[in-house]
């Protein structure tokens, strides 16, 4: 780096990582600044101050006496590392979802942590959005909901964390569990997919765990099952809670041991396989009601990741229909279609109960059937039920009928009484967890609290 040197505020409650951290990014090129709470430096931070005391990158511990250093993501634009024991998993995971440039886990190698920051340096010098991540080869998006969800994706590349994905049929789940495995190290060996639901229990068993020659009827030869196929790689499974609570144990063995048996096998087997799972079911509730074991939920909720469903990001429908359209073209072997603008805007009325998959046949169905280049809204053959209904409407009519009487201050009425609205409902949506109505609103945990209180 060349220029005045740049400034990295060091925020750590523990007095001896602030020595070596200092010690470690004091050169010509940087300036390093400690403080021993975050409130410290959000108070640094309002004051103000000369340029030169204005941070280019933070380097935070995540959990410490007062505000937790993961404040300091809403409170500054520069890209912010985030320093976590692995007991502090499931909140530093939070934190990189809400915006952290990238986390450094504890205790840390100081190369390590020096090359961490002169990357953050380097991101904010050239303008990079840490907020606005490149999509994972073979996903498509750039609604905040799902610039989140590539941030995380991101953030888990080196990593071999159990992850569970949470969201509706046709959203994309497999396809994420796909990216998550190919930014991996483990990208080199196979990736398995299992849907839970469309076996039986009985022959689920032996797909999973393999069998051994005559372990019952029909069973003429020895099988690798599921497990032993994934061997060194990721095992997706899908739908994980349909799955019967008798072989949820068995699971939970291997999770826990890393061996199993074939079916009428004697001798273990050991694997090593990263598991993802994905569910369109609430699996706490399930875990409430006895469907599902309580501790292979947390043996496999490691890293949560929301797949939101596509009407809530209506902004990648136009992506995902270029990239949609363009896949069945070459699918096909014809130049791709075009849609109209009364069917694009059509399609930006619809719902889309299906979700992604839904989007994707009907890219398939309209490349083979629609006999033209262009697709007219009379080909879309949409179900009208399904379109989002314009809430817009209703807001014209409320407009007209208060300025008509003389009202005064209707901008900041419409807008607070739109901001409470959305916000109760985005709660009411995630069972009250704030950092998941937060992310499906598409602003910082720190924001929608305040606008709680106001």
């Amino acid at each position: 780096m060349s220029g005045s040197p740049r400034t990295v505020w060091i925020v750590d409650d523990d007095a001896s990582i602030r020595r070596v951290l200092e010690h470690a990014l004091r050169g010509p090129d940087r300036t390093p600044r400690v403080f021993a709470t975050a409130d410290e430096a959000l108070a640094a931070l309002r004051e103000g101050g000369p340029d030169a005391d204005r941070p280019d990158a933070v380097l935070t511990d995540l959990r410490m006496p007062g505000t937790r250093g993961d404040a300091l993501i809403a409170a500054t634009d520069v890209p912010v590392i985030v320093m976590s024991a692995y007991a502090d998993l499931d909140a530093t995971v939070e934190a990189l979802k809400s915006g952290a440039f990238d986390m450094l886990p504890k205790p840390f190698d100081i190369d390590d942590a020096v090359g961490l920051v002169e990357r953050a340096l380097e991101a904010g010098a050239s303008g990079v959005d840490a907020s606005r991540p490149a999509p994972p080869p073979g996903l498509v998006g750039a609604s905040p909901v799902m610039r989140a969800l590539f941030r995380a994706i991101g953030r888990l590349a080196n990593s071999s964390l159990n992850v569970l994905l949470t969201g509706e049929s046709g959203s994309g789940k497999e396809r994420i569990a796909r990216a998550l495995h190919d930014s991996s190290p483990r990208v080199g060996a196979s990736f398995v997919a299992l849907n839970v639901a469309a076996l039986p229990a009985e022959l689920l068993e032996s797909e999973l765990f393999g069998h051994e020659k005559g372990a019952f009827s029909g069973a003429d030869a020895a099988r690798k099952g599921y497990f032993e196929q994934a061997d060194g790689g990721t095992l997706f499974l899908d739908e994980i809670g349909e799955m019967p609570i008798a072989l949820q144990s068995r699971l939970l063995r291997v999770l826990d041991e890393g061996s199993f048996y074939r079916l009428g096998g004697r001798a273990p087997i050991r694997v090593d396989v990263r598991i993802l799972a994905a569910t369109h079911r609430d699996l706490e509730r399930a875990v409430e009601e006895g469907a599902f074991r309580e501790d292979l939920f947390h043996r496999l909720n490691v890293v949560p990741l929301t797949v939101p469903p596509l009407r809530d990001r209506p902004e990648d429908v136009p992506l995902l229909l270029d990239h949609f359209l363009a896949r069945a073209a070459e699918d096909v072997g014809v130049a791709p279609k075009r849609l109209s603008a009364a069917a694009h805007a059509r399609l930006a009325r619809y719902g889309w109960p299906g979700n992604v998959r839904e989007l994707a046949n009907r890219c398939r169905r309209w490349t083979a059937l629609v006999p033209g280049r262009q697709i007219e809204e009379d080909d879309l053959a949409l179900d009208l039920s399904a379109e989002s209904p314009d809430w817009s409407d209703p807001l014209r009519s409320w407009a007209r009928h208060r300025l008509a009487a003389g009202d005064r201050g209707l901008m900041r009425e419409a807008v607070d009484r739109l901001e409470r609205v959305l916000i109760d409902e985005a709660l009411k949506m995630t069972g009250g967890r704030r950092a998941e109505a937060a992310e499906r609103l598409g602003i910082g945990r720190n924001t929608l609290s305040r606008k709680r209180k106001d």
